[in-house]
């Protein structure tokens, strides 16, 4: 399965209940799933468990317009929540959420950290990149769906902090925490100084004010 064309193979699930739902996962090796949205009635959905486990492997999945083949028809949607077993790597369950591609969709796309072996804060700082979000929320047209968002860390100076308004967002890709405002510009990553001190900069004024001293003080004794 490429990322860029993610299939499931769905039947239409006609029994509901947790008994229902607890004898398919036993029994058939497979999730009850839902359909919503798009204007029309929700569908309750069969998916073999393994099928979606593996396509849950990729990152890709969980930021792509997905084709829910279901019989003869074909459904394209996206990924709104994945319930999963709190011990076990099972799933349990999954939402999806129907797309038209005239009309935008709000999902999350993941985060990619680059150049942070080369971050000014960090070989010249001797700091450390501190993440504070792994992903953020999005609003755009499905075509316009972006696989993840590139956080370029390359410039980033110690005690400096990254928002959300930083990040270049994609063609026709908004920020939904932005469209809240500017209280809501959320922090992403942060380059913290090393434990004991500030910067090699600061510890050089320490030296030369020291030195000064010094001179002051040889100056009194003489």
């Amino acid at each position: 399965m490429s990322a860029d064309q993610f299939e499931l193979n769905c039947s239409v699930r006609t029994d509901s209940g947790k008994g229902a739902s607890r004898r398919l996962r036993r029994l058939d090796d497979a999730i009850p799933a839902i359909l919503y949205g798009g204007n029309k009635d929700p569908m309750a959905l069969t998916i073999a468990h393994d099928d979606i486990l593996h396509a849950t492997e990729n990152e890709a999945f969980f930021s792509h317009v997905i084709t829910l083949n279901i019989g003869k028809d074909k459904e394209k949607a996206v990924i709104k929540a994945l319930q999963r077993h709190p011990a076990k790597p099972f799933i349990l369950h999954a939402d999806f959420l129907r797309v038209d591609e005239k009309q935008a969709i709000t999902v999350k796309v993941p985060l990619h950290f680059i150049n942070e072996d080369k971050c000014v804060g960090v070989k010249l700082g001797s700091g450390s990149i501190r993440k504070t979000l792994n992903e953020i929320e999005i609003s755009c047209l499905p075509s316009n769906l972006p696989e993840y968002i590139e956080v370029d860390m390359l410039e980033v100076e110690v005690g400096q902090t990254l928002h959300i308004s930083d990040i270049a967002l994609p063609e026709g890709v908004t920020s939904v925490a932005l469209s809240h405002g500017e209280d809501s510009d959320l922090s992403i990553a942060q380059v913290q100084a090393p434990r004991g001190g500030g910067d090699s900069s600061d510890a050089a004024a320490a030296g030369e004010d020291d030195t000064a001293a010094d001179d002051s003080g040889d100056s009194a004794d003489s």
